[in-house]
């Protein structure tokens, strides 16, 4: 993770020091009662956890609390992005949000941003090639990719499993995400002599992962018991294929399915045994988005860093925490929550 170069911290600090923000002449418009315009290039439509980020947004920046958004959906298209945030400053907007597909190939259309006293806001992932945004607001995927190494060592203890034989389907190659999630994993398939038999790309998608997955079960037939899929459209497909292959998921079953996101289907595969453990990716940004957009129209101090709350999902209680040194550095515990119908009704 590279989050620290573009703010000038360190990758392991929590929030960067607040910075105060002069309001420009469209500040002082959109604070005299006209909607602020924003820009936000979202990355597409792929799975639940996309959609809840562009509604999150969505309905965070309506008019009725005083904003005009114009929004793209890129499609997972990284060219279409980067010409809609020029099409963004084109059209003068008061401030720009982007959820960046890849993490780098930023710097001149940042520039061109800046040139033009547009503030960018970065949300969801990270871009790791230039410092020219003004802050992002997201969620540390390594902390992902360890807590869930460090909960398939403890699983594989209490059950008395010698040999993981892993298959994995990462996300969007050259995403923050992917790049967090499969660095903070590996770290455990290291020290632990875990066997990662394959890693393949479903591009965060029910249908990549079932792809993906159905060649797995003909390439490594009985050679592998635990899958992990980067999102939980992924792990939709990829169960699907192993349902039709006719290999048995979940705690009493022949292969352990570990997830990201903890969207609501996700979790209700969680509680029903399909996934044994789901590691949640917040996609609820809009809201913390708004107020800073609002701290910078007022000039306000700001974050220039927002780490999002995340719990941990599992099936059972047969590991009940984790353990281990975070992305900061740092040595936590945190619990795993058993899924119930309430969490499940109040999942997104």
């Amino acid at each position: 993770m590279k989050k620290a170069i573009a703010f000038g911290l360190t990758a392991v600090m929590a929030a960067s020091l607040a910075a105060p923000v002069m309001a420009d002449s469209s500040v002082a418009e959109a604070a005299s009662g006209d909607l602020i315009t924003v820009g936000f290039s979202q990355v597409g439509h792929e799975s639940d956890w996309r959609t809840a980020s562009t509604n999150s947004v969505k309905e965070a920046f309506s008019k009725d609390k005083g904003f005009d958004l114009q929004f793209v959906d890129c499609d997972n298209d990284s060219q279409k992005q980067i010409e809609s945030v020029r099409n963004f400053i084109e059209q003068q907007v008061d401030y720009i949000i982007i959820d960046p597909i890849v993490s780098t190939g930023w710097d001149t259309v940042l520039t061109e941003a800046q040139d033009a006293d547009i503030p960018v806001i970065v949300i969801d992932r990270t871009i790791d090639d230039s410092d020219k945004y003004t802050a992002w607001i997201g969620t540390e995927t390594k902390n992902e990719g360890l807590a869930a190494g460090a909960w398939l060592k403890e699983y594989a203890k209490a059950k008395n499993i010698s040999d993981l034989n892993i298959l994995v389907i990462s996300g969007t190659t050259g995403s923050s995400a992917q790049i967090g999630r499969s660095t903070g994993f590996d770290e455990y398939v290291k020290s632990e002599g875990w066997n990662k038999l394959d890693e393949q790309t479903g591009d965060f998608t029910q249908d990549g992962g079932q792809k993906v997955m159905e060649s797995y079960c003909k390439s490594y037939e009985g050679k592998f018991n635990v899958v992990v899929c980067q999102n939980d459209n992924e792990a939709f497909g990829a169960i699907d294929a192993m349902k039709q292959a006719g290999i048995k998921v979940g705690p009493d079953g022949d292969v352990i399915v570990i997830s990201f996101d903890a969207c609501k289907a996700g979790l209700q595969d969680t509680m029903d045994g399909l996934i044994t453990a789901d590691f949640q990716c917040n996609p609820l940004q809009g809201p913390d988005c708004a107020k800073l957009v609002k701290q910078l129209a007022n000039g306000e101090d700001y974050e220039k860093q927002t780490f999002m709350a995340e719990p941990w999902y599992c099936h059972d209680d047969t590991v009940k925490s984790v353990s281990y040194k975070n992305a900061a550095g740092k040595d936590v515990t945190e619990d795993m929550i058993v899924v119930t119908q309430d969490i499940v009704d109040a999942g997104y």
